[in-house]
């Protein structure tokens, strides 16, 4: 037996209109082809991995979370979280190419493979195998045992049942942010591998959520407000599960939690494209009245925004060669706009105060505090960006 989905309520299904609402007003954003929107997808990209793996302890930079995003060398990290957010990179790649498929159906082999991808740098943790044996959850840093799983006999029938249920289809399966919440909570308290549970549990989630096809795949995830709210969402996995696998427990907190979760990551989402919007017009007339080609917006943006640009990751996006990513990068240091650190190869460049204080004002501006559509008033939910 599974732990089961509430009957919704009232209250819940106001929630999932809301949460449509905006992901209906992000998706016809998205859908105008501007150049802008590639920036938006891979920042959102990075920090949903960036996210998913601070819960676990693997902090890395924005820049760095780029990087994994693009197959690039690191700038900060270390090798073990390197490896970690690597593999993850791997993973969530599959699972949203997995999304396009419409015949692709769960299975054990899948969810085997999927953990392979994000633990194979170490062979302790028996990647693509279930744990040997029982497994109990520690609350760092004192050690405290706060979760232990169900026996290990009993994972293999677990997670056939678990199958069964993504798997299922038309009225006999809840509304795809109901399935998605489900599907994440069985498998973390499953807990059927020695490491990764988490990551697995959260990746599947997504790939749940990207398989409704409302949003493009990479706008689907709540990894990166997961990242952000870390305690809550340990808090209410504690609530739910009471210590042991115990499915007959309630799932109501759980589900408005994950609600809570979409309705406001999709709000960030839909004021973030607002932001890179004005951003991107602002800078173009900076560019223009400077005499720089239109590329070199991208290189520009994002050090507005407080990134740290290097050659690789502008001539990527601009789809040059290293001679003229370099002559670009130099002309916007010459006009102004980028100021350089370090030398040759690990040169970086960070944007000028003046494009650093646009980002600012258009944050200041667009960017608003997002209730919690549980409790809110009315008057409180109608938020500038849902106008």
């Amino acid at each position: 037996m599974l732990f089961k989905a509430i009957q919704i309520g009232t209250l819940e299904a106001e929630v999932i209109k809301r949460v449509e609402e905006v992901r209906h007003k992000l998706r016809h954003n998205l859908a105008r082809p501007r150049r802008w929107t590639g920036l938006l997808r891979r920042n959102t990209f990075a920090r949903g991995i960036q996210g998913s793996n601070s819960i676990e302890g693997y902090n890395v930079t924005a820049e760095d979370a780029i990087a994994a995003a693009e197959g690039e060398e690191p700038l900060d990290a270390n090798r073990e979280a390197w490896l970690a957010v690597t593999g993850y990179r791997t993973a969530i790649t599959f699972v949203l190419e997995l999304a396009k498929d419409k015949n692709f159906v769960y299975s054990e082999g899948f969810l085997r493979s999927l953990h392979f991808m994000m633990l194979q740098h170490d062979l302790s943790k028996h990647p693509g195998n279930w744990r040997p044996g029982t497994i109990y959850v520690r609350q760092e840093p004192g050690g405290e045992v706060v979760y232990e799983g169900p026996e290990v006999e009993r994972v293999p029938g677990l997670i056939e049942e678990l199958i069964e249920f993504l798997n299922c289809r038309g009225d006999d399966c809840p509304h795809a942010l109901i399935k998605g919440a489900m599907a994440h909570l069985n498998l973390v308290l499953i807990h059927p591998f020695s490491d990764g549970n988490g990551r697995m549990a959260r990746c599947l989630q997504t790939l749940v959520l990207a398989r409704e096809g409302i949003l493009e795949s990479e706008f689907s995830s709540i990894e990166e407000y997961l990242g952000r709210n870390t305690q809550a969402y340990y808090d209410v996995l504690a609530r739910t599960a009471e210590g042991l696998w115990q499915p007959r427990n309630s799932t109501k907190a759980w589900i408005q939690f994950n609600l809570t979760a979409h309705f406001r990551q999709a709000c960030t989402l839909l004021s973030r494209s607002t932001v890179m919007e004005f951003l991107w017009a602002e800078m173009e007339e900076v560019v223009k009245q400077r005499g720089l080609p239109e590329r070199t917006l991208y290189a520009i943006c994002d050090a507005a925004m407080g990134l740290r640009v290097r050659n690789s990751t502008y001539r990527n996006l601009a789809e040059l060669n290293d001679i003229n990513a370099s002559r670009d990068l130099k002309n916007a240091v010459d006009a102004g706009l980028l100021i350089p650190n370090g030398e040759r190869r690990g040169r970086l460049y960070i944007g000028a105060p003046s494009i650093r204080a646009i980002f600012d004002r258009l944050k200041r501006d667009h960017m608003r505090p997002i209730p919690d559509p549980f409790t809110a008033s009315p008057e409180q939910m109608n938020l500038p960006s849902l106008s």
